[in-house]
């Protein structure tokens, strides 16, 4: 057992460090012999023990000076790699960045490391973070901790399976259109993404600039929050990091505020601590094609709020299903221009032979992409080409704007909160899609429409289902703007009350 899976929050361990029972270095030496016995994982794409180290004994020579410690003093977490990192490679898990090093840190990177996480390197997704399983890694597959033959999710699989397997006590991902959640929900840890614009992207490199937003997992609500908040706050550096008037709300620390003020609410509420909570639950994310397990696993969820005192409400997102041909428009069209940059004369890979530039280009890109990068291009710009921009990106556009309203509706007419299934089924077997990519296409129904609307929503275990009831099953909570930290406040009761969240694979 790694020394830090003997706490059971990054609250104990920051105490335990504090108080001198155990070193930074400790603590990263252990998570990097952990992360060694489990290569059969596929999580991990680079592991740099010198640069851990060197983090690590950072904290310990703060801690030793009787400073007072960092939030995140000494613990041990991974990036997703496409996070840009000073020393550790950064591939977006393409063949086409295979020994790209950046010469800075991503913000969420440099914010996590100032606030004294130690990173222990770099986590495998799908390329270009396209894709729901993990199956599109130039580098192989990541496999689920729970049954090594099914996916984790996608695209932050890597950060997810890391996470519950007890390498790391939490990690980063990003969520384009599920990719935070999805694998939260398939390994049975916890996953938010916040309001889009919440969390700077710059240094994460982009697959589609309207919907992609960083978000951290880990195994607790709270563990989230320690995460979140100091990740949160405006960059300028970011044209889409929001600055709003109140000055307050730009820096770190209002999502913490936020998880207080409503933690005194629930408190205060007794024995109902959630009294007055509308829960909307919408009636598209029920219908033929959800999976019998995880219906009555959510089910059981919803009655457990309910029995903290929450309301349930009959909800309607009648554009439930058109959030996916809505997606697969923009996403690509957005992929489309991103990934033009790739074009192997400034940096990323280059064909070894050619005979003019643009058979140099377009060797280097057929042979630097994968199949599920190279089928999103083409979408994308298809769509975007003369004679069709009108016809389908302009007319997503405005889908998305009726998607967007549907949830606004909801928020300002019937519910405080909306809540239902992160995925139709429990993991999937590795190469089950594999003749029909565009099936994975269709697992992610119940988050694109979140991602349209930029709106914030988490992921929480809430029980288990497939053949042999041993795969995680997550419970979506969906918020209006700006309302990461009840939704925190909402996860970490319902895990007061439960322990789908502390359960983990047989071999963690």
């Amino acid at each position: 057992m790694s020394l830090h899976q003997e706490f059971d929050s990054i609250a104990s361990l920051r105490k335990a460090l504090e108080a001198r029972k155990i070193s930074a270095r400790e603590l990263a030496d252990s998570a990097l012999s952990a992360i060694q016995a489990r290569t059969d994982l596929n999580a991990f794409l680079h592991v740099d023990p010198a640069l851990t180290q060197a983090q690590a004994d950072v904290v310990d020579r703060l801690l030793a000076q009787d400073q007072a410690a960092p939030a995140l003093a000494g613990v041990p977490i991974g990036h997703k790699d496409v996070f840009v990192t000073q020393g550790w490679r950064t591939t977006a898990s393409s063949k086409m960045l295979g020994q790209y090093v950046s010469p800075f840190d991503a913000t969420v990177v440099s914010r996590l490391q100032n606030a004294g996480a130690v990173c222990l390197g770099k986590l495998n997704c799908d390329e270009f973070a396209m894709g729901s399983g993990n199956e599109n890694s130039a580098f192989g597959p990541v496999r689920n901790p729970w049954d090594t033959n099914a996916v984790p999710g996608g695209s932050s699989g890597g950060s997810a399976a890391a996470v519950a397997a007890g390498l790391i006590m939490a990690a980063t991902g990003t969520d384009t259109g599920g990719s935070v959640r999805q694998p939260a929900a398939l390994c049975g840890v916890s996953g938010i993404k916040p309001t889009y614009g919440t969390v700077s992207r710059y240094g994460m490199i982009a697959y589609g600039s309207s919907l992609d937003q960083a978000g951290p997992i880990a195994r607790h609500a709270r563990d989230l929050l320690e995460l979140l908040d100091p990740m949160s706050g405006f960059d300028p550096r970011d044209a889409t990091s929001l600055e709003t008037c109140d000055e307050q709300a730009n820096e770190p620390g209002r999502i913490r505020a936020q998880f207080d003020a409503a933690v005194q609410v629930q408190q205060a509420a007794g024995s109902q601590p959630l009294k007055g909570l509308r829960i909307g639950v919408p009636a598209e994310f029920f219908g033929a094609g959800l999976a019998p397990d995880v219906a009555a696993a959510v089910e059981t969820a919803l009655r457990q709020f309910e029995a903290l005192g929450a309301q349930r409400v009959e909800i309607s997102l009648p554009r439930t299903e058109l959030s996916i041909p809505t997606y697969y428009v923009i996403a690509p069209a957005e992929a489309s221009s991103n990934l033009s940059r790739y074009d192997g004369v400034r940096y990323g890979h280059r064909a070894a032979e050619y005979g003019d530039i643009q058979q140099m280009t377009s060797r280097s890109r057929t042979e630097g992409f994968g199949p599920e990068v190279l089928r999103r291009i083409m979408v994308g710009t298809y769509v975007l080409s003369h004679g069709y921009y009108d016809a389908y990106y302009l007319q997503a556009q405005r889908v998305r704007r009726l998607i967007v309203n549907d949830f606004q509706q909801a928020f300002s007419q019937h519910c405080d909160v909306i809540m239902g299934p992160v995925t139709p089924s429990v993991a999937k077997q590795i190469g089950e899609n594999r003749d029909d990519p565009v099936a994975d296409w269709l697992s992610d129904i119940y988050t694109l429409g979140v991602s349209l609307a930029g709106l914030p929503a988490m992921s929480i275990p809430c029980g288990f289902g497939g053949a042999r009831g041993n795969l995680p099953i997550g419970l979506q909570l969906i918020g209006n703007y700006f309302s990461e930290g009840s939704l925190l406040a909402l996860a970490d009761q319902f895990q007061q009350h439960t322990d789908w969240h502390q359960r983990k694979p047989e071999h963690a």
